[in-house]
């Protein structure tokens, strides 16, 4: 018998600078980010997090496919850039080229600088 699939859901707390993934009502996991200060305002994706006893579901790819996803929507609906510093991020976005475009290497140097200047940023 197969369990029951139950739904991940994404919620963006962007003052918290956290994309959720919940389920049952209960955190799972999440994104940290930032937003750059600078034009254009990317999404930063620093650290990816799937909670004990979650891993291996996919929830880390729904994520940061949700990440891409919400970044795409910014910006009235025109997209803003993701740089994603977080490893995980980083090689799914190699994996799915056709869902993450690469970020200008102005924005992705800004993001690191941006970073830099401030560690509490996640």
């Amino acid at each position: 018998m197969r369990e029951r699939a139950v739904a991940i859901e994404l919620v963006d707390e962007r003052k918290a600078g956290r994309l959720l993934a919940v389920e049952d009502r209960r955190v799972v996991g999440f994104i940290a980010y930032f937003v750059l200060a600078t034009e254009p305002h990317a999404l930063v994706a620093v650290h990816t997090v799937v909670e004990p006893g979650h891993e291996g579901r996919g929830i880390g790819g729904e994520l940061v496919k949700g990440f891409y996803a919400m970044a795409a929507a910014e910006g009235d609906g025109q997209g803003v850039p993701v740089v994603p510093l977080c490893p995980y991020a980083a090689a799914w976005a190699g994996r799915h080229p056709e869902l993450a475009p690469e970020a200008p290497a102005g924005v992705v140097a800004a993001a690191r600088e941006q970073l830099e200047r401030d560690a509490d940023l996640w």
